[in-house]
């Protein structure tokens, strides 16, 4: 069996040049004699690999000097309860839920202080961006949250929202890297890696530095001070040494590829190829309000569930995995991020049609 088109929503396809050169690199990592994995994360080997992956992190992005980066465990999830231990001074923070990601992240800030969802669009199955140029913003807001891209539900902020100068703090998971981003817009940016940058098991943490201070929430873990990471770069305890590695090599393939402008680029031509199909279908049907799509996620249904089981099935026999949407919301979901080929975008859809002239009647 060769590699298959994988179109899973994290973990996800990874470059295939940066596969091999971690599988070339495996027993002996540039002459030390030993693999990435059994490093010493004090080792000057190991040094260099993770101040490389900030580097070229920073050069991607134009991060500018008053922003940390950090390399941080506990996924994206993790987030949910740190960024409030640490961000949460006036006990108040304003919600903005497009998703279930996001609103677990308000579910979760609620346990610190008051949370308040001041826009959602729960009532339509998430399938849109709410209006967010002018929202109840709370005058003593210590932040204002936002889900950025929504995985499960493929709607994307196109606009970011009127935060009306209070700070902005955005999940970037499943966006991470697919296009320039202006990092001064925000007070943080974090993402899990398992769906553009690499292996699960790391979240990046880009935040500004103001926001980092001693004064966190009382009864907040060591691990969870952001403090701590910064003034130790990432290197407080054992990282995900691996992962780090992964990702610090998906940095320089990206920079190969001509940057952010570059991948945009590419990621706009992989989904207009899907979505001009979806529009045209008779049969499949794309399921978020057009100016709110995503680049990275794209949802569609037939209409019928067998239909979609079906689709799902002869679909992995085609070797086209993962289609199958997420269990909250049934159909079928191509993620098609930095990585995937234009072709395999080509396939799909070839694989739609035929499926589509076969099982009409």
């Amino acid at each position: 069996m060769g590699r298959v088109y994988n179109f899973s929503a994290g973990p996800a396809v990874l470059p295939e040049e940066v596969l091999r050169e971690a599988a070339d690199e495996m027993l002996d990592y540039k002459g030390t004699g030993m693999s990435v994995m059994e490093m010493s994360h004090r080792s000057k080997a190991y040094d260099e690999i993770i101040k490389t992956a900030e580097q070229d992190l920073r050069d991607l992005m134009n991060i500018p000097d008053n922003y940390k980066v950090l390399f941080l465990q506990g996924g994206a999830s993790q987030q949910f309860a740190m960024i409030p231990m640490n961000l949460m001074k006036n006990k108040v923070a304003d919600y903005i839920v497009t998703g279930q990601w996001a609103k677990k992240a308000y579910q979760e800030a609620q346990m610190y202080g008051k949370a308040n969802a001041i826009a959602s669009s729960a009532d339509a199955t998430f399938s849109y961006i709410p209006d967010c140029s002018d929202l109840p913003i709370s005058e003593d807001a210590d932040y204002v949250y936002i889900c950025e891209n929504n995985t499960i539900y493929g709607t994307k902020f196109w606009t970011l929202p009127n935060t009306k100068g209070k700070t902005l703090v955005a999940d970037q998971s499943s966006c991470f890297l697919s296009e320039p981003v202006d990092v001064t817009k925000y007070g943080i940016i974090y993402g899990g890696v398992q769906k553009n940058v690499g292996p699960a098991g790391v979240v990046v943490v880009i935040i500004r530095e103001d926001l980092i201070t001693e004064d966190t929430l009382p009864g907040t873990p060591t691990m969870l001070k952001y403090k701590i990471h910064a003034d130790n770069e990432s290197l407080y305890n054992t990282p995900p040494a691996y992962g780090i590695y992964i990702c610090g090599k998906v940095f320089k393939w990206l920079k190969k590829q001509g940057g952010l402008e570059a991948m945009k680029k590419h990621n706009e031509e992989k989904a207009k190829i899907l979505y001009d199909f979806l529009d045209e279908s008779k049969m499949f049907k794309g399921t978020v309000r057009k100016e709110d799509r995503s680049l990275m996620n794209v949802p569609f249904v037939t209409g019928d569930d067998e239909l979609d089981a079906k689709f799902v099935k002869e679909a992995k026999a085609a070797g086209l995995e993962n289609l199958k949407g997420h269990r909250s919301v049934g159909g079928m979901r191509a993620s098609i991020y930095n990585a995937m080929p234009k072709a395999g975008v080509e396939a799909l859809v070839a694989f739609m049609k035929k499926f589509e002239a076969e099982n009409t009647k």
